[in-house]
């Protein structure tokens, strides 16, 4: 028996009232109307209707909101609305995630159960009053996730990796590895991708330091960008591309493309997890040997998290410069272990010496980000690699971001500081017809 009753909702990350029907009620009209639009649509009918995005949802909503009509209990306009929308997000998105990809202010989107989701927005991580059904309702979603993929998840496989179609990047994960339930992580993406004026509203980084690394790349100097997870990596990623010229070749390599590089002349290649034989399987480091023959001007490596680590340092050093990649580390040191740790991953047994020269002669610059405590993202280091003094490669800091406390709010303060020192490859810039002016050097900034 349906008993309806006003409760708080909470939509696009705020609390509102407006709902007459209780979280029990409105899933059971929702499962009704559901199961009878597909006893009434045929499913030829229903993939057509699906396949034409504008005119075939009118049509569904009109056949929904019939249906609703229909119904024995009373509802308000706004409740059939609401459960009008969920219906067609159920037929034709993800159910209960698709308002948080519609929502362009939503970074993340953390499925831990089927009755707990949580998102990102603006850095800082809050619960929503969404949920799914059961188990039974997350499965299928996660099943209309990979099969549009193109994927498989099961006991055998119960791991996946794949790309929605606007480009979102999701990892699932399923019993018996995930103990409580299926786990879906989404990382969003914006279709406008920021662009450097952006960095800089945001305080991400300062103008001097921009100007060193737009120098730096147009230079073709080689670059690593590191940080931790959400840290903002791929997006400084794609601002620095940004300066490539639109007359080079560029030839991107990742597990899951996310990059958005602007220019025209870009070959995308994506690796290839195995199929159900466990055969077929195409790493990043065989696209990565494979992009050398293609005539590339610049390499762009996603992110280098395995043995294509030795190899991008190879193709760095054999006339691929300006070439760029991210990893995953907490400071331009912790980059530099972690290049030399996955390194040693490969098939080709070479001395840690050779593996610290190798990375001393190909990487040029290390720009780390960090998110901080109150969700913003800021360069903390731009670190230029000079040699190798004995065993140890030697870096050294051109900018620095210093933090000095918490402000109102939670607000993290700090400052970006020049460290005074004249890059080693101010002369490459210079002959290369990209002078840095040395006013710099002094540089402080309050943020």
């Amino acid at each position: 028996m349906y008993v309806p009753f006003r409760d708080d909702l909470r939509v696009d990350g705020e609390s509102r009232v407006g709902s007459t029907l209780d979280e029990v009620v409105r899933h059971t009209i929702k499962r009704d109307v559901h199961q009878e639009l597909l006893r009434r649509v045929d499913l030829a009918r229903l993939a057509a209707l699906q396949a034409d995005a504008l005119y075939g949802r009118q049509r569904l909503l009109s056949i929904v909101s019939q249906l609703l009509s229909e119904q024995p209990v009373p509802m308000s306009g706004d409740d059939r609305d609401k459960v009008a929308a969920e219906v067609l997000d159920e037929v034709l998105g993800l159910g209960p995630l698709e308002p948080f990809l519609k929502d362009p202010t939503v970074s993340d989107v953390l499925v831990n159960a089927f009755n707990t989701i949580y998102v990102e927005r603006r850095g800082v991580i809050e619960r929503t009053n969404s949920s799914f059904r059961d188990g039974a309702h997350l499965l299928h979603i996660i099943d209309k996730i990979v099969s549009a993929a193109g994927r498989r998840i099961d006991e055998s496989s119960p791991m996946v990796d794949a790309r929605l179609e606007d480009g979102s990047r999701v990892n699932i994960v399923i019993p018996p590895l995930a103990i409580d339930g299926p786990v879906i992580s989404i990382r969003r993406f914006s279709r406008t991708p920021l662009c450097a004026e952006d960095l800089l509203r945001h305080r991400t980084l300062i103008p001097q330091m921009l100007e060193v690394l737009r120098c730096a790349v147009q230079a073709r100097l080689n670059i690593v960008v590191s940080g931790g997870t959400g840290a903002g990596k791929t997006t400084l990623l794609n601002v620095l591309s940004g300066y490539i010229s639109p007359l080079e070749r560029i030839i991107t390599i990742e597990d899951s493309a996310e990059l958005q590089i602007k220019q025209n002349h870009v070959v995308r290649l994506e690796s290839r997890p195995a199929n159900i034989e466990r055969q077929g399987a195409v790493r990043q480091r065989e696209l990565l040997i494979n992009a050398l023959r293609m005539r590339p001007d610049r390499i762009i490596v996603g992110e280098v998290r395995g043995e294509e680590a030795l190899d991008m340092l190879q193709a760095m050093n054999t006339g691929h410069d300006g070439s760029m990649t991210t990893v995953h580390a907490n400071t331009p040191r912790d980059a530099i272990a972690r290049i030399e740790t996955m390194a040693a991953m490969s098939s080709v047994a070479l001395p840690e010496r050779s593996v610290r020269a190798q990375i001393a002669s190909a990487v040029d610059l290390i720009v780390q980000v960090a998110r901080m405590s109150d969700g913003s993202r800021r360069v903390t280091h731009i670190a230029e690699i000079t040699g190798t003094s004995g065993d140890t490669v030697s870096l050294q800091d051109i900018f620095i971001f210093e933090k000095q406390g918490l402000g109102a709010g939670g607000r993290v303060n700090g400052r970006f500081r020049a460290t005074g020192v004249v890059p080693h490859f101010s002369e490459m810039l210079a002959s290369a017809g990209f002078p840095l002016s040395l006013n710099f050097m002094d540089q402080s900034v309050e943020v």
